[in-house]
């Protein structure tokens, strides 16, 4: 160590270090600044060009999610490169969710061989080399891409299957936006943004409409929830899904616009919240498209923000497709 500085590659038990890279306490302060970690006594930093590290032992052809925790020091755009060989992704965190300013962060891979690179790495350079994002918290997680289910012609409907949420922090794991030739952390899903995210809650620490899982919508119109199923064009569907709040104070109307079947299939959905927990079921009728398959698009109809100044937004949850009798098909139900 040179004060805070790490400056042997190995001196961090099981993980391999480059560039500069500190090995903080929580309460360490730079300038007029104090950095917290959130569990435990230390964190890193990983300052201009800096990366950690860490072999993993995985099976072939299975999907992992990685969660990690992290929080922005004093550049203005920070983000971080994660990889596992040959894959990568570049995850903003300009963009803070919690009044900690620490926010838990997912990527997922398929393995490609049974022994792989896990790397995190801080692609940026700032005048101070000491700038950079401070990382704590890191778990793999395989995931179980679930399938088809009779009933319900989305996967993972419920929400069920995702990256691994650490059982002492009460934010939830942000599901960041990926492009077509990326695998997602909530398997099914796909997030559709430029740089936001939709967040991913458990029952532990939020109001979920059933089981222990959930998504908050937490960038407004800036972020969407989609997937797509095999639809026969004419035919008629309901899409099903409960709308409701968190239990973390986020109050007011809260909307969720929802996009399924022809371009003119639209519903907006309103739900009032107390910010004390709490849902409703709806259901919308709707015909196929023409094409193989209809995309059902969820996104936050506003911005919403809880009294602490911090994003926040609807839950979505039991979410499910079905066909449906031409003569049992009905509107919205509001």
């Amino acid at each position: 160590m040179n004060n805070t500085r790490v400056m042997s590659p190995n001196a961090i038990p099981h993980w391999e270090i480059s560039g500069f890279v500190e090995y903080i306490g929580s309460g360490h302060t730079q300038d007029d600044m104090i950095l917290p970690v959130p569990e435990g006594d230390s964190a890193v930093r990983l300052g201009n060009d800096a990366t950690i590290r860490q072999e993993l032992c995985v099976t072939r052809q299975t999907y992992y999610s990685i969660t990690f925790t992290a929080a922005r020091s004093c550049a203005q755009a920070e983000a971080l490169n994660v990889s596992v060989t040959p894959d990568s992704g570049v995850l903003p965190i300009q963009t803070v969710y919690t009044s900690s300013g620490w926010d838990s962060y997912s990527w997922a891979f398929k393995a490609k061989h049974s022994t792989v690179w896990l790397s995190i790495h801080n692609p940026g350079y700032e005048e101070n080399p000491a700038c950079g994002p401070l990382v704590d918290f890191i778990a793999i997680k395989a995931l179980h891409p679930p399938r088809h289910i009779p009933g319900n012609m989305l996967r993972n409907g419920d929400f069920e299957e995702g990256p691994y949420i650490f059982p002492a922090v009460p934010w939830g794991v942000l599901v960041p936006p990926m492009s077509e030739d990326l695998y997602s952390p909530l398997p099914g899903w796909t997030v559709l943004s430029d740089t936001k995210v939709v967040k991913y809650v458990d029952a532990a620490h939020h109001a979920v409409p059933r089981g222990a899982r959930a998504v908050e919508l937490v960038a407004g119109r800036e972020c969407a929830l989609a997937q797509e199923a095999r639809t026969v064009p004419g035919r008629p569907y309901r899409l099903s899904f409960s709308v409701g709040d968190g239990a973390n104070g986020c109050e007011g109307p809260l909307g969720v616009d929802v996009y399924a079947g022809q371009a003119g299939t639209a519903a907006k959905v309103s739900y009032e919240s107390r910010g004390t927990g709490g849902h409703r079921r709806v259901e919308l009728d709707f015909e196929a498209a023409e094409g193989l398959t209809t995309r059902v698009v969820f996104h936050s109809s506003n911005y919403h923000m809880k009294p602490d100044g911090t994003l926040c937004g609807p839950v979505v949850d039991d979410v499910s497709l079905v066909p449906v009798h031409r003569h049992a098909a009905r509107r919205l139900r509001m």
